[in-house]
């Protein structure tokens, strides 16, 4: 379904003309200057251009996003009549306005704005503006509920608008301070639930206790912002920690520390259980607390991991402000491998093999022995594989063989036992798995010199990996052998 003002637009070419100049959205030059496409998979259409190269795209047929020609892009409104009343009211030659003015300073902005654009270049200007507004048919919102949408807008740009390079997949900017921490994001439910509790609220008791995800929230709340009188609460957190007993043994430890540091001979019982015997008394129960706040629980919520608020956000089912997130961080990161490898792993957990691949394609190039290569590549090769690059993936598979010498030349003497061990066996998969991935493509070409490969490799690696690999081997033969 077309947008109505865009349909107006381009059937009323003298209203495209006044939009065009001076107000700078021309729908004559409705195309970007590279590939591009949203993080979020919405669909894209440019629908108008301005005079310095930059974009104007419309967002699942409704939201309208501008992209400038050096780098940034961000959400301009939810409808193109929204977008082109700001553009028209408050426009672009008043670069003074913001939304914390009141309603005569920004009508002021705008006369002084107004009086140079009319002198400089568009001396019809309140002709011109008047028309359009009539022939939209535009409302006449106060300035300052304008300025307050067009802030509100480009604050909701991550993560549902971020623009994405469809070759590099670099990520579009965003000024910083358009963009709200993810901590704040994911920390918002557990503070809100802690403000309850502490008022004694039992319906958030109730929600606490019978949900994991929210309670992690509350604890890292509690664990930056230490009250007087918290205990009780803390008790009971740890008490839900301590016989849920889930996988996340991080939150019941944090629990425990912050139990721990009131050093109370009550909380002794409790404490020796969550901490599997490691607190006997209570003043041990403080010593042991200090030495974990030390590590890795204290009270600055600035030195915290970036990772632990990517996982917070995945639990709390905030797919693409993780997804989001671990991608502006990518575009930052430079030659740094311990960084990238933790980038790529968790883009995997999400499910962005394009952007996983795209931080183990760099970390790949960091590596400086044959088994950290062959390591590294076969990674690459499954991610791929995965995100559909079924060539990118035998390339990754060449540069695996070629690091521990299954292609005959002569790596160095990290990889002397490589067939022998765990490596072996995660190379040789590799290949069968994009065996079969080929196989389903239609690819007979890649799927029958893989399976070759995979064949050498069989006959290379110890007995044991072999076995392990001996169904999905048998599955691989059996697909090529039926190819036509």
């Amino acid at each position: 379904m077309t947008d109505p003002v865009l349909e107006v637009l381009r059937t009323r070419p003298e209203l495209a003309d006044l939009v065009a100049f001076p107000f700078d959205f021309d729908v004559s030059r409705a195309y970007h200057v590279e590939g591009v496409h949203l993080a979020s998979g919405a669909s894209l259409e440019p629908i108008a251009g301005d005079d310095t190269g930059g974009t104007y795209f419309l967002c699942g047929g409704t939201a309208v996003l501008h992209a400038s020609s050096d780098g940034y892009a961000s959400l301009l409104a939810d409808s193109v009549g929204e977008a082109l009343e700001m553009l028209v009211r408050l426009p672009w030659w008043c670069e003074d306005v913001s939304a914390e003015m009141d309603e005569e300073e920004l009508r002021a902005a705008v006369r002084a704005g107004d009086d140079e654009a009319r002198k400089e270049f568009a001396p019809e200007l309140d002709a011109q503006r008047a028309a359009l507004l009539s022939g939209l048919g535009l409302p006449h919102r106060p300035l300052v509920e304008l300025a307050a949408m067009s802030e509100s807008a480009t604050r909701r740009t991550d993560p549902d608008y971020v623009l994405l390079n469809s070759r590099e997949l670099c990520a579009y900017q965003l000024e910083e301070s358009f963009r709200p921490p993810l901590r704040d994001v994911v920390l918002g439910p557990g503070r809100e639930v802690l403000a309850r509790l502490r008022s004694g609220d039992s319906g958030a008791r109730r929600a606490a206790a019978d949900d994991p995800v929210l309670r992690a929230g509350v604890l890292r709340a509690a664990q930056y912002d230490r009250r007087e009188g918290d205990l009780p609460l803390l008790r009971f957190l740890l008490e839900r920690e301590n016989a849920w007993r889930t996988e996340w043994f991080e939150e019941r430890r944090l629990a425990a520390v912050l139990v721990a540091l009131h050093g109370q001979d009550e909380d002794v019982p409790l404490l020796r259980s969550a901490t599997s015997g490691q607190v006997t008394n209570s003043a041990g129960a403080v010593e042991w607390a200090r030495a974990e706040e030390a590590k890795r629980h204290g009270r600055d919520v600035a030195a915290e991991s970036e990772f632990a608020w990517i996982e917070l956000a995945r639990r709390q089912g905030r797919v693409e402000h993780a997804r989001v997130a671990l991608i502006r961080m990518l575009d930052d990161t430079g030659p740094d491998a311990d960084r990238l490898r933790e980038l790529s792993r968790a883009l995997e957990r999400l499910g962005d093999h394009a952007q996983a691949a795209r931080a183990q394609f760099n970390l790949l190039s960091l590596q400086d022995t044959a088994w950290s290569r062959a390591s590294e590549a076969y990674v690459l090769a499954r991610l791929e594989r995965r995100k559909g690059d079924l060539a990118a993936a035998g390339r990754a598979l060449e540069r695996a063989r070629a690091a521990v010498g299954a292609d005959g030349t002569r790596p160095d003497e990290t990889v002397s036992q490589w067939h022998r061990r765990g490596l072996g066996r995660l190379i040789t998969e590799q290949h069968l798995e994009l065996t079969l991935a080929a196989v389903e493509a239609g690819d007979a070409e890649l799927a029958r010199a893989t399976m070759t490969y995979a064949r050498l490799l069989l006959d290379t690696i110890g007995k044991q990996s072999a076995k392990a690999l001996s169904k999905l081997s048998t599955r691989a033969k059996w697909a090529v052998a039926v190819l036509r």
